[in-house]
């Protein structure tokens, strides 16, 4: 899951961002127990993953993990989405202010913790000791964070052909996020605009 985008693509609203970080964990009308801004934030991040999913530069990204990977490898370009967000010096401008954004976006998420589905909470703990969102940063943090993706999925049995792949072809891979992620920035802008006035 790719946690960082969607933590910054909430523009640092705390309702937003309680619904775009639980969005994967609620399912059917379970998003109708929630507050409305949370359900928006829920929203925002569906419409974020299907714009991500169907843009024709993911498309290209995906290519690089399909033959191994098949239905899973738009899950790997997620991940590898948050590792070149945080290091695009355009969103953060030096390692202090990804680290500020990180820490801020876990004490919004404890403020509204009461709030939060009983998954994510068992995971917040973590994420927040760990540093999940800042170690994106790293080689070493995608290649954790693939095998959690291996841990989560029914299908998939090993990351380090993935990890593989993303060390091969990270400057293609790297030329696609340039690409796309301006654009994934100002369609979740409008779209949030859109949900605002909805």
């Amino acid at each position: 899951m790719n946690y960082l985008a969607h933590a910054y693509l909430s523009f640092n609203d705390p309702g937003i961002l309680a619904g775009n970080m639980i969005s994967d964990f609620i399912k059917g009308k379970k998003k109708f127990d929630y507050p409305e801004i949370i359900q928006k934030g829920m929203m925002l991040h569906r419409a974020v993953d299907e714009f991500t999913d169907y843009h024709p530069v993911t498309q290209q990204a995906k290519q690089f993990f399909k033959a191994d990977y098949r239905l899973y490898a738009g899950a790997f370009v997620d991940v590898l989405y948050d590792h070149f967000l945080a290091n695009d010096k355009k969103e953060f401008a030096n390692d202090a202010d990804l680290n500020t954004f990180c820490q801020q976006t876990y004490g919004s998420l404890q403020t509204n913790v009461a709030l939060l589905p009983q998954n994510f909470q068992q995971i917040l703990p973590y994420m927040q000791s760990q540093n999940w969102l800042y170690n994106y940063q790293y080689k070493q943090g995608i290649e954790k964070s693939f095998g959690g993706l291996v841990k989560r999925a029914a299908y998939l049995s090993e990351s380090a052909i993935a990890f593989k792949i993303f060390n091969q072809h990270y400057d293609a891979l790297q030329i696609c996020y340039n690409e796309f992620f301006p654009l994934l920035k100002q369609f979740a802008f409008y779209k949030l605009t859109e949900l605002y006035s909805s």
